[in-house]
């Protein structure tokens, strides 16, 4: 009998891994890491997929390949995941032109082991449902979302999700309110004063 695998809950350690990766920079093979990730001072973000040549996972591809250097300037590393083959991964990027932006690394969890870590492995179709799942450089779980295999992500989320992560990890006082979207934006700094008064605290 296998042993069972716990499901991460948000602030909890996560578990090292690495990953073969597909790497469209160079057109060559790679690896991720987890453990490097956290030694490099990065936060690593993980956007998993059901599978290369899908359809909704073209946009998702193309929306990240968009925003990738935005991730990056917020210190992450951004690494999309499914459950193919690295070699499956170069060919749909190399065919697939809503792919021909993408420079991010592309990780084949090829046995699900990564997919069901995070419990998001689907065992009866070995794939991976839609799950964003944000990282801290101290390798806490600080932020996940998990969708059906039909609805696409809004990546603008995913990115204002790490800027308010980040932020308040300089700032661990405060918290972002609904509609929080990057830094400058209104926070709130708990405490007994605040009790009651949150609306006066947002609009003055």
């Amino acid at each position: 009998m296998s042993a069972e695998v716990t499901p991460l809950q948000v602030g909890a350690d996560v578990p090292e891994f690495e990953m073969t990766t597909f790497e469209p920079t160079t057109g060559g093979f790679g690896k991720y890491s987890l453990r490097d990730n956290k030694q490099a001072g990065k936060w690593s973000v993980l956007v998993f997929y059901p599978a290369d040549f899908t359809f909704v996972c073209a946009t998702e591809f193309a929306a990240l390949a968009e925003r990738q250097a935005q991730f990056e300037k917020l210190g992450a590393k951004l690494l999309t995941v499914s459950c193919d083959t690295q070699f499956t991964h170069l060919a749909w990027q190399r065919e697939e032109k809503e792919l021909a932006g993408v420079k991010y690394s592309m990780g084949a969890d090829t046995t699900g082991k990564v997919a069901k870590l995070f419990n998001v492995y689907m065992n009866d179709a070995g794939l991976a449902l839609r799950g964003s799942f944000i990282i801290s450089p101290e390798g806490k779980l600080m932020s996940s979302e998990i969708n059906v295999l039909n609805i696409g992500r809004n990546m603008d989320d995913l990115l204002r999700r790490l800027k308010a992560n980040v932020y308040l990890k300089d700032v661990p006082g405060e918290v972002c309110p609904a509609e929080w979207k990057d830094k400058g934006d209104k926070t709130l700094k708990p405490g007994p004063e605040m009790v009651g008064k949150v609306h006066k605290a947002m609009h003055g």
